[in-house]
């Protein structure tokens, strides 16, 4: 991976850090494509059970597209008569959006600043947001003439409504990281001092749980957002029938009769 990302795998966890704290992680082609890599492999790595999406520096998660290097494209489309600079969201966001939201286990984001434009959707895409008190969000995107793209459209009203994101879309502003607590885009709100060894904690307790059941619990919630209750009686009866066979299923049956604490295999 370029060092604009860095990954790490480490006892089931995955660690994805976006590294350009000079540019409060600014997405730059070479970021979005490391990131679009490093979540490609960890969701296709089975060593990985969970993974932590996280940032260097203080300031930023990630402000979204680098706008100095975008200018810059976008002239040289102008002067070629191309539109080769809005691909990125072919290339690039959508790929990343797709392995976050749709690997087979559990995504959680450290947001420890800005999270604006992608960056914000990127947060979105996760599982579970851990968010520093001191962080804060922007849609953006109707600030620069664009419209949502890394999965917002998606994501976003089913976490607040259509209402409150069309609000928010339609009038970017800078939401607090309390305001986006209070709506219901943050999980759990900590401590900017303890965000680095509170998200590492919950990360590494996904790492060691049983992954299949997590995986399931993922498909099934995706699925109930968008079918009938009958629909997703079946499919949590499809996904149980699978999670009550697994090694770990059994595991933790046994630990609960022993009285002791399951060391799950994530299988």
């Amino acid at each position: 991976m370029a060092d604009t990302v860095l990954y790490e795998v480490s006892d089931g966890l995955a660690t994805i850090t976006l590294n350009r704290p000079e540019a409060m992680n600014a997405l730059n082609i070479a970021a979005k494509v490391a990131l679009r890599d490093a979540a490609e492999a960890a969701a296709a790595d089975p060593a990985v059970r969970a993974v932590l999406l996280t940032s260097a520096g203080d300031r930023a998660f990630c402000v979204g597209q680098d706008l100095k290097e975008h200018v810059g494209l976008l002239l040289q489309d102008q002067e070629s008569g191309t539109n080769a600079t809005m691909t990125t969201v072919r290339d690039h966001y959508n790929p990343i959006v797709r392995a976050l939201a749709g690997m087979k286990k559990p995504v959680i984001a450290a947001v420890n600043g800005v999270a604006a434009g992608a960056g914000f959707g990127f947060a979105l895409a996760a599982d579970y947001r851990i968010v520093a008190d001191t962080a804060s969000f922007n849609t953006s995107f109707a600030g620069v003439a664009l419209t949502a793209d890394s999965g917002m459209s998606w994501t976003l009203p089913r976490l607040i409504g259509r209402s409150r994101a069309s609000d928010l879309l339609l009038f970017p502003r800078t939401l607090t990281a309390q305001e986006a607590y209070d709506l219901g885009i943050v999980n759990r709100l900590v401590p900017a001092a303890d965000l680095p060894a509170e998200a590492l904690k919950l990360a590494r307790r996904l790492a060691e749980g049983p992954t299949l059941a997590y995986a399931a619990l993922k498909a099934s919630v995706a699925y109930g957002a968008d079918h009938s209750l009958d629909e997703a009686l079946d499919k949590e009866d499809e996904l149980q029938t699978l999670a009550g066979a697994s090694e770990d299923h059994t595991i933790a049956v046994r630990a609960f009769l022993s009285k002791e604490k399951p060391k799950y295999l994530g299988r």
